[in-house]
């Protein structure tokens, strides 16, 4: 099945989807725009700055309040007006996207799933892989992590335009969802109780790829089915997330 572009996927510059002072935000969200993320600064007293904020939230952005020298550093106009909010690259999905796009092409859904990664090169790299290994959607969450940014978006090398990514408030409750929809949930680990070349990826499968420092979060690590090694032959221990990501997915098209 030939594979069509995703709606609203627009050629950002990597500073574009950076939003200064409330004109700039109550605009954004006037035209329907997604924002991922709004730092406001503490003490704020601005009612029209706080309702933007609260329509944001209520939208999905994560609302962080902040010192206003904070923000200094982080303007690039120097007229922030007590608030930077960063807009999405790219619009995101909803998992019924990713189930009806597996749906389509008549596939068992292969899906990556991203605890907490903060890179946005390595995001940009797993939406990349997955999309090249005909993957059916990436999962990110909105917390502690890194978010569909303008260098997340050059870094998937136009993929975001094809492959649906999914942001959730609560990773756990994701993953049960998926496994209550027959999806079965491999989390790979340096001491998974599963060799990469024994895991069924063949099966509907959703690969957790743990954050770059410590590997899945507890929860998340509890809530797999099987916990995937990767055999390692040399001396380093272990490798990059999104090299991770890409030896799990192609053993998925392997198997498949």
């Amino acid at each position: 099945m030939e594979r069509k572009p995703l709606r609203n996927a627009p050629a950002e510059r990597e500073n574009e989807g950076m939003l200064e002072g409330r004109n700039a935000l109550a605009e954004a969200l006037k035209s329907g725009r997604q924002v991922d993320k709004v730092f406001l600064a503490e003490g704020n007293t601005d009612h029209t700055l706080s309702r933007l904020a609260a329509e944001a939230a209520e939208r999905g952005a994560v609302v962080v309040k902040v010192d206003r020298r904070k923000l200094d550093k982080m303007s690039l106009t120097h007229a922030h007006q007590g608030v930077i909010a960063f807009a999405a690259a790219h619009e995101y999905a909803t998992l019924d996207d990713v189930f009806r796009l597996a749906e389509e092409r008549g596939e068992a859904l292969l899906i990556v799933v991203c605890d907490e990664l903060t890179d946005p090169h390595n995001l940009g790299a797993i939406v990349r892989t997955a999309e090249c290994a005909g993957a059916h959607g990436v999962i990110i969450p909105k917390r502690r992590s890194v978010s569909l940014t303008s260098v997340v978006a050059k870094a998937s090398a136009g993929a975001l335009e094809y492959l649906p990514v999914v942001r959730v408030g609560n990773l756990t409750a994701a993953l049960r969802e998926l496994q209550s929809r027959g999806v079965w949930v491999f989390g790979t680990a340096a001491d998974g109780d599963v060799s990469l070349y024994d895991a069924d990826l063949a099966r509907p499968s959703a690969i957790v790829i743990g954050n770059e420092g410590v590997g899945m979060s507890r929860i998340v690590a509890e809530t797999c089915d099987f916990k995937v090694s990767i055999p390692m032959k040399g001396r380093i221990s272990s490798l990059n997330a999104s090299a991770a990501a890409a030896i799990l997915l192609y053993e998925a098209v392997r198997k498949r």
